[in-house]
């Protein structure tokens, strides 16, 4: 589960999160994750799937609900895929950590960064 020093960063930042076992491995549901310019829609809700050794484990991959779009119109790479978790169908973004993951330095705050940078660097260039 989720170790104390990321609750505290999730409660510190007023996220609205829920956390369920599932199996060897958890899962975070963020609700109402902002997304950068470029996406649509602009909030979701954002699936982790996270190991049971985590934050010493490191994450891979992540989930939005609804599925997500560019605002240009297309879809981004590496998200056709769907999985079926709590009664919603949820878009994978077949994401991997483009750096090494730090067992003892690295947490869910270091993994939100990672995802927020992603989809900043994805996002379309929007024309005014």
């Amino acid at each position: 589960m989720l170790s104390d020093g990321d609750e505290t960063y999730l409660n510190e930042h007023s996220f609205d999160y829920e956390v369920v076992p599932e199996g060897a491995m958890f899962a975070l549901i963020i609700r109402d994750f902002r997304l950068p310019a470029g996406y649509e829609p602009a909030v979701v809700d954002l699936l982790l799937r996270l190991p049971g050794g985590f934050p010493d484990a490191a994450p891979d991959m992540f989930w939005m609900h609804p599925v997500v779009a560019y605002a240009t119109g297309g879809s981004p790479p590496a998200t056709e895929t769907r999985l079926e978790f709590e009664g919603r169908i949820w878009q994978r973004w077949s994401r991997h950590l483009a750096v090494a993951w730090r067992p003892g330095v690295d947490n869910l705050q270091t993994y939100l960064r990672l995802i927020r940078t992603d989809l900043e660097k994805g996002a379309p260039a929007l024309v005014a």
